[in-house]
């Protein structure tokens, strides 16, 4: 299954349960595949694993094989992260379920909790665990599974050309989801057209029969859609907020704790009710309740699975400050395209005597770095927030194109400050903050920006 060589004969019938990578986590029966890095390197701890209990060991051919793991089950391979794929993708097509594939710009993990609760009213389903949806995080996540599973829901994260492709391939999904295509990762593939061309690559690992979801607000992905060589029996279909989709919603209402909508093509859902804010989360819910009526899932099971939906931390996350304002923790991650919906959330929110947006700095975005805060700034207007607060270098810019979008609406001392430390902003925001105000915090994982939440928080 791995592409291996078992060192001798008499361990063939070695039983084993689960798979790890983690020296300090093994547990009896498990296999322990050590894994290679820049500043790492897990063959060091095969004694200690084997004191742990492994059952068997990988072992990469170039690393020596000391006599203290004699009597030890050991699979020599050429290389530990290829057999650790290798035999994944060899488990996924031993294993009688479905798989959901998701990728994406913004929007892949909370899409991700959205398509799981969804279908957990009715199947037997897992999900990726956090944000393990790389070339280590998938696989694993595969060799969790047991005969009982019946759908897995599968994140799929990259950073440059070819990393969808060698997890769709591992994954083989039955339908494949594109929530849409931002700005991240600019640095590595050049353009958003880049950006679209690497996300569509979820597509070459569809199986027969699937069912590709994209978003078709999108005009990155309708462009390139015809590109494709889609196998003749893959079904497409769009899911939006526009009419001309396959999948669309009217009647949306938002507040800063839920949002309400109708799904055009069901007339069994309307005046659905989805926990969490945004225009761009309805979008979300929409490719959810598309995957799920290729299931066969029936709009009862759909709207319970979206009304009790749960989303993993710091995506626009409702709190309350020490005084009682309402805090949006948004602070996993950020880049120009969703922070725009970020602020197009706040926008719709309204009966605050103060929208406060916190800004940090959008990290990894190339030589256009200082343009695109720039834009994020112009974006910005006295209609969709009434107070503008940055951290960090980069978010200077921001501050500055900010500060001249509300000089043209009229401000005089326009309500935008930079700050150089997390302090200084906190002391700021917490002096000024009134009981009666909202406050949406968001930035790159790099920046920490859920420090500020947590400060708010403190009473």
């Amino acid at each position: 299954m791995c592409g291996g060589t078992l060192t001798n004969d008499r361990f063939a019938d070695t039983t084993i349960c689960g798979v790890t990578t983690d020296s300090r986590r093994v547990l009896p029966g498990q296999l322990f595949i050590p894994l290679v890095g820049e500043h790492f390197d897990g063959h060091q701890f095969g004694v200690d694993v084997k004191e742990s209990g492994a059952a068997a060991m990988l072992w990469q051919s170039d690393r020596p094989l000391g006599d203290a793991l004699a009597g030890t089950p050991i699979i020599i391979v050429e290389d530990t992260l290829i057999a650790l794929q290798k035999l994944a993708a060899s488990y996924r097509n031993e294993l009688e379920l479905r798989v959901v594939g998701i990728t994406g710009s913004n929007g892949k993990t909370t899409t991700k909790d959205m398509v799981a609760s969804v279908l957990s009213g009715y199947f037997r389903v897992h999900k990726t665990a956090g944000n393990l949806n790389n070339h280590i995080g998938l696989p694993l996540t595969i060799l969790q599974l047991d005969d009982h599973i019946e759908v897995v829901v599968l994140e799929m994260g990259m950073s440059g050309f070819g990393e969808i492709e060698l997890l769709t391939g591992i994954a083989k999904p039955d339908i494949a989801i594109i929530t849409n295509i931002g700005d991240a990762h600019m640095l590595q593939l050049g353009s958003r057209e880049g950006i679209a061309r690497a996300k569509l690559e979820i597509a070459s690992g569809l199986r027969k029969g699937g069912l590709l979801l994209t978003n078709g607000d999108e005009p990155l992905l309708r462009h390139a859609l015809p590109e494709l060589q889609l196998d003749p029996s893959v079904k497409l279909q769009t899911f939006g907020l526009t009419e001309n989709n396959d999948w669309s919603a009217v009647n949306i209402a938002v507040d800063a704790l839920s949002s309400t909508f109708d799904v055009v093509q069901d007339n069994e859902l309307t005046n659905v009710t989805l926990p969490v804010p945004g225009q761009h989360n309805v979008s979300n819910a929409l490719s959810a309740v598309a995957a799920a009526k290729w299931l066969g899932i029936s709009a009862e099971h759909i709207r319970a699975g979206l009304n009790k939906l749960q989303l993993t931390g710091m995506r626009i996350e409702p709190l309350r400050a020490y005084n009682g304002a309402m805090v949006l923790n948004d602070a996993y991650n950020a880049n120009p395209t969703a922070v725009r919906a970020a602020v197009d959330l706040v926008a719709q929110l309204t009966g605050y005597r103060r929208r406060w947006l916190v800004l940090g700095d959008m990290l990894e975005l190339g030589p256009q770095e200082a343009e695109l805060h720039a834009e994020i700034g112009d974006y910005i207007t006295s209609a969709k927030a009434e107070a503008v607060l940055t951290y960090g270098p980069l978010s200077l810019n921001t501050a500055s194109a900010a500060e001249n979008q509300f000089k043209k609406d009229g401000a005089a001392e326009p309500p935008v400050k930079a700050f150089q430390t997390k302090n200084e902003l906190i002391e700021y925001l917490r002096a000024n903050l009134d009981p009666q105000d909202l406050v949406l915090v968001k930035g790159s994982r790099g920046m920490r920006m859920e420090e500020i939440v947590h400060e708010l928080q403190r009473v």
